[in-house]
């Protein structure tokens, strides 16, 4: 593969997720001395023209040693508490930090259910621009006081992901306590190599990725992978790095060769809408589709027909995001309905030129048109 390490020197606009094991004193709270390096770090790159969103954990360990807690508790309430308490010492710290540099921050706490409400998505959108217009560096991180597994983004590398996909951002730099990807898990595999640049669609790479997580946070290789698909579904590129590397992200965003840089195939880039459609991580409902839809949807890029469908799962209204899923139970894509589910029931395998006999009217002649479907990346 020829190498994209330019792209990183002429990227403007980065989105840059700092793991818990680089915040924290091994199990002590936050790092003050870490924290400056990176408020630093993220001041030179910015007096350089880039503009930074921070994606950064740190806010439920730094609640632990505050609430004297010496591990993280199961209860989704305790956690919550503890994001809570946290989340106030985490923002002060990097403020302090940043103030140091003359530049501001802001605290943006989201919920799935910030991006799955398509106006609540833009408003989003429109109050990051406006910070990163007015020179402010925004420090995003889950609303985890709040947030529940129905509403949950999942953990911050996917928080990150979305945040690239909601600013259009260039370049996504995941920092983590290891080299990079490696050809096997290096915590298992002591010969692992490091891979320097990939496909982000590359099917070895969550083979190679493992399954082990870190002590503090919820991630681990796998979801930085995932995170890197996510963010190249807007055309972003990802490099993630050692982040106890000098002067890391300066070396990363002037080109340097550090870590696992996965970049976008060709024509990757997608609609911000149909982003927007991806990034919708729990659909209200399910629908059956047969081998022909399957066919039509992934290879001719076509809207799915209710004659397509062949079963309709769970209840859900028209403009819900609901999941396709092929007859082995394989999901194949997932879009907004045109009709809910109990109309969706009385149309299926029905022909659209049914449609108005059976219900009495037509809305649309598709159950989900092309424009609002996202063919699912298969694993």
């Amino acid at each position: 593969m020829t190498s994209t390490r330019e792209q990183p020197a002429a990227a403007r606009r980065w989105v840059v997720k700092i793991g818990s094991a680089l915040l924290t004193a091994e199990g002590r709270g936050l790092d003050a001395a870490r924290l400056q390096n990176w408020a630093a770090q993220i001041a030179t790159i910015h007096a350089r023209g880039c503009e930074v969103v921070l994606v950064s954990s740190g806010a439920v360990a730094e609640g632990l040693v505050r609430l004297g807690w010496s591990r993280r508790p199961e209860s989704l309430n305790a956690v919550q508490a503890a994001a809570s308490v946290g989340q106030a010492g985490l923002v002060e710290a990097y403020n302090r930090c940043f103030e140091a540099y003359g530049l501001h921050t802001a605290q943006v706490l989201l919920t799935h259910d910030d991006v799955a409400h398509r106006g609540r998505y833009l408003n989003a959108r429109s109050t990051l621009m406006t910070l990163l217009g007015m020179n402010v560096i925004p420090i995003v991180n889950e609303n985890d006081a709040i947030a529940t597994d129905e509403i949950r983004v999942g953990d911050n590398d996917t928080m990150a992901a979305l945040a690239v996909n909601l600013l259009d951002a260039d370049g996504l730099i995941i920092l983590t306590d290891q080299a990079g990807v490696c050809d096997a898990d290096p915590r298992t595999v002591p010969d692992a190599r490091l891979i320097e640049q990939c496909d982000v669609d590359d099917t070895a790479l969550l083979a190679a990725a493992g399954t082990s997580v870190g002590t503090l946070g919820r991630g681990g290789m796998r979801t930085k992978i995932l995170a890197a698909r996510q963010a190249a579904d807007s055309g972003a590129f990802t490099v993630i790095a050692d982040g106890r590397e000098p002067d890391v992200l300066d070396r990363i965003t002037r080109g340097e060769n550090l870590g696992t840089m996965l970049v976008a195939g060709q024509g990757k880039r997608r609609a911000a809408r149909k982003n927007w459609i991806a990034g919708q991580r729990r659909a209200r409902g399910r629908v059956r589709i047969d081998t022909g839809a399957v066919r039509v949807l992934r290879d001719a890029g076509r809207s799915l027909l209710p004659i397509g469908i062949t079963a309709v799962e769970g209840e859900f209204r028209r403009g819900d995001l609901v999941a396709c899923f092929s007859e082995d139970g394989e999901e194949i894509a997932q879009g907004l309905a045109n009709y809910d589910a109990r109309e969706a029931r009385l149309l299926v395998g029905k022909p659209s030129e049914q449609i108005g006999a059976v219900l009495g009217y037509v809305r649309e002649t598709e159950f989900i048109h092309r424009n609002n479907l996202v063919v699912s990346r298969p694993e």
